[in-house]
Parts: C-alpha cells; sequence; structure tokens
C-alpha cells in the first residue's frame, strides 16, 4: 500500500470518498431500525448479507474467471479456507447480535457501543498474538470504559431490555474485532472481493441456516421492507465499507480510523431526524468518552519514521 501508485493524485479527493463513506455507512442503524417493523433481527441480518452476496457474486466470479489457473481461490490452503469460514461466521454473529440491539436499546447506545471494536482488536492482539498494549491504548481503553459504563449504568434504570441491548452491541464489537484479526492475515494475500465475497457468502448462508432453524418468516413482507434492506445492503454495506477500502489505498490508516469515529454521529443524527430518536444526556456524555478513548488508542505516536 505503500507503492507510488498508490500516492498518486486520484480523481477524487479521498476526503470526498471518506465523506461518502462515513455517510453511506451511517445510514445502516436507520434502515434497519425501519425494516425491524415488519420482520425479525435475525431476518433483517440474515437478508442484509444475502442481497450483498448476490449483488458481488458476477464481479468477484468473473474476476476469478479472469485469471484461470492464477485464481486466488485455487491457490487457498484448507487452513486458508478455514479461517475465511470463521471470519464469515463471526461476522454473522457481529450482524446478528448488532442488529438485535439496535430493538432492544437507542440508536445513540448501540453504535457507540460497536464502535469499541478497535479497543477488543487491540486486547486480544496483546494476549493472543502477543503484540504489545501502549500506554496510549491503555488509557483510550479506560476512557473508553467510562463511557460504556455511563451508557450501561444509565440504561440498567430504564429496564432490563435497554441493559441486553447495550450488552448485544458490545458482543457485537467483540464478534467483529475477531473478524477483522482474521481479515488482516486473510487480505495479505487476498484481494478485496476475493477475501469479502466468500465471507460474506458464508455469512449469509449461517444466518439463512438458522433463521431457516429458528423457524423465522423469510418472505412475506411488504414491498416496502424490501426496499429497507436492499438499501441496507447497498449503501452502508457495499458503498459504504467499499468507500472506506478505497481511501485507505490514498490516506493512512489512522486517518480512515478517525475518520469512520463520525459514524456514530451520523447514525445518531439520523435517527434523530427521521426515527424522532433523541439522544439522552448521558448517551451523549459516554459517547463523547467512547469515541475519544477510541481516538486515543487508535492515534499513532508521532516519532513514527516513515509515512504510511
Amino acid at each position: 500500500m505503500t507503492t507510488a501508485s498508490h500516492k498518486t493524485s486520484p480523481r477524487i479527493p479521498p476526503a470526498l470518498g471518506l465523506a461518502v463513506g462515513v455517510t453511506a455507512a451511517s445510514t445502516a442503524s436507520t434502515f434497519i431500525r425501519l425494516a425491524q417493523g415488519s420482520m425479525t433481527s435475525l431476518a433483517v441480518a440474515a437478508w442484509r448479507l444475502t442481497i450483498a452476496t448476490l449483488i458481488l457474486a458476477p464481479f468477484a466470479l468473473a474476476t476469478q474467471s479472469a485469471k484461470g489457473r492464477d485464481a486466488e481461490w485455487r491457490t487457498l490452503t484448507r487452513r486458508e479456507w478455514g479461517l475465511i469460514a470463521a471470519s464469515g461466521l463471526l461476522l454473522a454473529v457481529h450482524f446478528y447480535t448488532w442488529i438485535t440491539s439496535l430493538a432492544l436499546t437507542s440508536v445513540a447506545a448501540s453504535v457507540v457501543l460497536v464502535a469499541t471494536a478497535p479497543l477488543f482488536v487491540g486486547v486480544i492482539s496483546h494476549f493472543f498474538l502477543k503484540e504489545r498494549i501502549s500506554r496510549r491504548m491503555v488509557i483510550g481503553m479506560a476512557v473508553a470504559l467510562a463511557g460504556s459504563l455511563i451508557i450501561g449504568l444509565a440504561d440498567a434504570g430504564e429496564g432490563t431490555h435497554q441493559l441486553a441491548g447495550d450488552l448485544l452491541a458490545l458482543l457485537g464489537a467483540l464478534a467483529v474485532a475477531g473478524y477483522m484479526l482474521i481479515g488482516r492475515q486473510s487480505r495479505a494475500r487476498l484481494s478485496l472481493l476475493g477475501y469479502v465475497f466468500p465471507v460474506y457468502g458464508t455469512a449469509a448462508l449461517a444466518l439463512m441456516g438458522a433463521a431457516l432453524f429458528s423457524d423465522v418468516a423469510l418472505t412475506g413482507y411488504p414491498t416496502q421492507v424490501w426496499l429497507w434492506l436492499a438499501l441496507v445492503a447497498v449503501f452502508p454495506q457495499i458503498v459504504g465499507h467499499s468507500s472506506l477500502n478505497w481511501a485507505l489505498g490514498h490516506v493512512s490508516a489512522t486517518f480512515v480510523a478517525l475518520a469512520v469515529l463520525a459514524e456514530p454521529i451520523g447514525s445518531t443524527l439520523l435517527a434523530w431526524i427521521i426515527l424522532k430518536e433523541p439522544p439522552t444526556f448521558t448517551t451523549l456524555i459516554g459517547g463523547l468518552l467512547i469515541l475519544i478513548g477510541i481516538a486515543a488508542a487508535s492515534a499513532k505516536p508521532t516519532q513514527t519514521r516513515t509515512q504510511l
């Protein structure tokens, strides 16, 4: 990612690409909430991944077919396919727990709590991958934890459902942290489409299977609900993630990570405008602490020798 081709001036300003990505990702919680009025959280999660997989299928399959014997998927070992399957299952857990949390707690609380995923990545990397945690990350984690406790304690007084929603959002953050860590290893030798398509497909199959096993209705919804599902798959899943990954080729990963912190803000504003759900004072304070903590933990030391 440090080659000269990546550093040439793109036709689209990276800041604009980031703005598009963050804005698209911010729409997810609102579209999901609108769909949840007519279907279960498991059905929403299953269809989100299934529609996204179907949209990506022709592009991913055509790319692999064009490479012939040099196709990436042909060269993968059984262990690497296992990692892809594990990544897909973790992504399925992430979407199910986070989308369920949106039905139980406020959009603001859910999106800021699930945004703690980078902190879980740091903890897992420290204890299982033997990567040292810096003092900056420890301070950031402490600040974010304080914010999470403020939100959790306030929601505990609102009833067990809201607190359960908060805990599910944190579980969703933990699951996506595992997904990120596996992706970091698998993406080292796979293209974006070569990795994302089988992962999304695995997650879609797992969620569809869970829905069928649980006897959850997957059809028979009003036309408007299918519109919300399509928008969830297209904007946050494909446009949002693709724009952010594109931006990584032109600006530093740290800059992208910090830009993504605007997503909970956008989600909260959209929920306020469209769903008429203003954030509470405690959620604003707790969310602000969480975002500050993540920003502090994600920031790289100033003495870095090389520029990404």
